[in-house]
């Protein structure tokens, strides 16, 4: 087992680039199931979903080459069955989108019921409407989902009864071939379905309307290969900036989209962050007292979800009281008893959490419960004084890549510890 060791109470300073967007990257290489053609994926971040899901590709038979680290070429003219393995598809919750693309190409697929972070309950029945408006005939038996057509599937409207970023992205994968033009309504409006729909037209697909809340697809007999690079990752970009915010110091965070940070940026400038933004990089200092503030997570262009916990964070050394309100999921704040372990004072009710501000916090032994609440107790170790060790880090590593190495140069002291496992150590006595 390996855990971060953190050293906690240094100003953090330098420069920091950010990495290609985990949530545009676990769409996109499904999609490449849908092109007729060799296609090549530039900038993919270097984290364990990203890896998964081109396993789960090369599983099925696709053509999988890696040029480097953040480089991949993909050609699915060779996919020897529609049937994901099962218990790699239960790891990742992108996994969801192989039903999509291989529905759409092939007319078929099976994919287990899909896995990931556990944020309270999350349902695909927004996903299986779109696919059956579109003609296909769907069931779900002994944890998988199976989808099925007879022929090409159909264009129809779809409208969704909540904002679901995987459902959009699933009913654009589906339509893309489909005979006639789907209308997709209540669309979510992040900039990774915006990536996907992007991608989608470079090989030769005709989607417009992606990052509006109503998007047109409109099918075609085929799409071929070509080239695309990812967009830089929001969330990546969010995290490095919350963990200055907490810290104190100055860095310039690169290869960015300003645009995409705005409801991050205004929060953190409330609680005292310095930001100042230029064309692909933003430069974060704080060297001010923090301070309190509300925040409620929204679907985008509303404050992300994924950065409620990196911002609670924040808000638990701010001076004052305030409240966050978690609008998207059910469970988020499970991190927030180890929070606690380390001095924090929060109380949660419901999907509202009161945060009363501390002097500082303490390092502590603390378990990361899912990515996202794993980078926040990064930040909050960083932050503290004294030392933290932060076990479960597989989740960090699934969305955050080299993070020990982009924090250390930028000034944290933070590094990877091997420790023996219940297993070994037991052999040993």
């Amino acid at each position: 087992m390996t855990k971060y060791v953190i050293e906690g109470g240094y100003k953090l300073s330098g420069e920091v680039t950010i990495s290609g967007a985990k949530n545009a990257a676990v769409a996109i290489i499904p999609a490449a199931l849908l092109v007729d053609g060799t296609c090549r994926i530039e900038n993919i971040p270097e984290i364990r979903d990203v890896t998964l899901m081109l396993d789960l590709l090369r599983d099925i038979g696709a053509d999988v080459r890696l040029i480097n680290r953040n480089c991949v070429e993909i050609n699915a003219s060779k996919i020897r069955t529609t049937r994901a393995d099962y218990d790699m598809a239960r790891m990742i919750r992108a996994s969801y989108y192989l039903i999509g693309a291989l529905l759409g190409r092939f007319g078929s697929a099976q994919v287990a019921l899909p896995g990931g972070c556990n944020l309270g309950d999350r349902p695909i029945d927004q996903h299986t409407k779109a696919f059956k408006l579109l003609g296909a005939n769907v069931d779900v038996q002994n944890g998988y989902v199976f989808a099925e057509s007879v022929g090409r599937l159909t264009a129809a409207p779809i409208y969704f009864d909540v904002v679901s970023v995987g459902a959009t992205m699933n009913a654009m994968l589906a339509a893309v071939l489909a005979d006639g033009t789907t209308v997709i309504e209540n669309a979510a409006k992040e900039p990774h379905i915006v990536d996907l729909a992007n991608f989608l037209n470079s090989m030769g697909a005709n989607v417009s309307g992606a990052g509006t809340d109503v998007i047109k697809v409109r099918g075609v007999k085929k799409i071929e290969g070509g080239t695309y690079a990812i967009i830089p990752d929001q969330i990546e970009a969010g995290t490095y900036m919350a963990a200055v915010t907490a810290c104190g110091g100055e860095v310039l965070i690169k290869n960015i989209i300003p645009k995409h940070l705005d409801c991050i940026t205004a929060k953190l400038v409330e609680m005292g962050a310095e930001i100042t933004e230029y064309d692909d990089s933003v430069l974060v200092k704080r060297t001010g007292e923090l301070q309190k503030t509300n925040i409620k997570t929204l679907p985008y262009p509303g404050f992300p979800t994924d950065m409620q916990p990196q911002a609670t964070v924040i808000l638990s050394v701010a001076n004052g009281m305030s409240l966050v309100t978690e609008g998207v999921w059910d469970s988020r704040y499970r991190y927030v008893e180890e929070l606690r372990r380390m001095g924090a004072r929060i109380q949660v009710d419901g999907k509202t959490a009161v945060v009363e501000g501390v002097e500082g916090l303490c390092g502590a032994p603390v378990k990361a419960c899912d990515l996202r609440a794993g980078a926040a107790l990064v930040i909050a170790g960083l932050a503290a004084s004294g030392t933290t060790e932060v076990e479960d880090i597989s989740h960090i590593e699934r969305g955050y890549e080299h993070i020990v190495e982009k924090l250390t140069a930028i000034g944290a002291h933070i590094y990877r510890a091997e420790v023996p496992d219940d297993a070994a150590l037991s052999k040993a006595q």
